[in-house]
């Protein structure tokens, strides 16, 4: 149990410490399949910072496909993102708190100032509460202000469980096969916050283009 952990209470350090045993014993078994694969590459090899946009119940797979590679990530202030928190930095994940309901300006702020310093950061457009595969616009407004593409990703798995939550959170079964999908990076042209926030169509069409690929 790391250092950090020791502020939990004693029923969610539990509850932690089983929870990433579980989750790196299940997810050692997964078989990842890519679609697009070569789409963060590119944007890498360009020096180009972006945006991962991908739905809040797809968290669990892309978040353990996607550990150590250095990525920033929005995590709510609500309790529940506390135990998500610690999981994604147990993973190798930055830390940015807030969410489009608490915090977002200065959740805003650390995402824009993450993104100018050459990082990646990802977000769930639609948490931390839902509607779910609803695009709120905080990612809007940080590629607006940053310059920063916006890189759709979605994740399928062939056998899974399903929880009885908002987002129908999404956990692949032992040596299920997950199928990740790009979509096209895109950025947010608005001049203004206002006018990225009214672009939340466009990109919840290129996310739902991203679950359709990893469906297939």
């Amino acid at each position: 149990m790391s250092g950090d952990d020791e502020g939990l209470p004693w029923r969610s350090r539990a509850t932690l410490m089983l929870g990433k045993g579980v989750l790196r014993a299940l997810a050692h078994t997964w078989r990842f399949r890519v679609i697009n694969g070569d789409a963060p590459g590119k944007l890498r090899a360009a020096g180009s910072p972006f945006i991962f946009s991908l739905w809040h119940g797809q968290l669990l797979p892309l978040i353990w496909f996607h550990r150590g590679q250095g990525v920033s990530i929005l995590i709510s202030e609500h309790r529940d993102g506390e135990l998500i928190a610690r999981v994604a930095e147990s993973l190798g994940y930055g830390l940015v708190r807030g969410s489009t309901t608490r915090g977002a300006e200065r959740a805003l702020l650390s995402l824009v100032r993450e993104l100018k310093s050459g990082h990646e950061v990802a977000i769930t457009p639609d948490g931390p509460r839902g509607p779910a595969e609803s695009f709120a616009p905080g990612a809007l407004i940080a590629s607006q202000r940053s310059g920063a593409p916006i890189l759709p990703i979605a994740a399928s798995a062939d056998r899974a469980w399903r929880l009885r939550s908002w987002d129908r959170f999404l956990i692949p079964k032992p040596f299920a096969r997950v199928t990740v999908a790009y979509g096209q990076p895109t950025t947010v042209t608005a001049s203004t916050a206002r006018d990225a926030a009214r672009e939340a169509p466009r990109f919840k069409a290129l996310m739902s283009t991203a679950v359709a690929l990893a469906s297939e």
